[in-house]
């Protein structure tokens, strides 16, 4: 395993969001990924029993991150602002929409559309953020659904070497934690 790496997530006018450490399991033409242990603790005190990783790609405005089962969401997707890398720290600020696809039906859902109108709003996001993030948004709903990678398999043998590494009990409590 890589570097460690600390996630780093705010709203868009910059107050917390949420933040996590990781590590940095490699990079490939997708972005890199980073891994999330079981036993990690975020900022907000929560703490998560599954493994997950996170992919962060170069210049677009999303990153996903991929659970193993039994975890309701295979692949959760958050709209954000383009990945910005400081040392070991990677910063990016949540837009509010999200693209998700559920594990047992495949079904790919965008979710919280009244979140980011009440954020667009409040916080005045410029034209062409709400832009980037719409179209962000469709992309993501599209390669969710049609099989496009790093969607169907590539995630896998990240997601793998972080289930191994970290060794839980996969079966138990199917709580989604996203």
């Amino acid at each position: 395993m890589g570097d460690r790496v600390r996630v780093e997530i705010t709203k868009f006018d910059g107050t917390p969001h949420r933040g996590y450490p990781a590590v940095l399991l490699g990079s490939d033409d997708y972005g890199r990924w980073l891994g999330v242990l079981p036993g990690t603790v975020s900022d907000s005190g929560i703490r998560h029993e599954r493994p997950w990783v996170l992919l962060v790609p170069e210049d677009a405005w999303w990153t996903a991150m991929f659970n193993p089962p039994p975890q309701g969401s295979e692949i959760y997707c958050d709209i954000t602002t383009p990945a910005e890398w400081i040392a070991d720290r990677v910063l990016l600020a949540d837009l509010d929409l999200d693209v998700k696809r559920r594990r047992e039906s495949g079904v790919v859902l965008l979710v919280d559309t009244d979140e980011f109108d009440e954020h667009r709003q409040r916080f005045a996001y410029p034209a062409g953020l709400v832009e980037q993030a719409w179209a962000a948004a469709r992309y993501l709903q599209r390669a969710l659904a049609d099989g496009s990678e790093p969607f169907a398999s590539v995630y896998r043998q990240w997601l793998d070497k972080v289930v191994a590494w970290a060794p839980v009990d996969l079966a138990a409590d199917p709580h989604d934690q996203a």
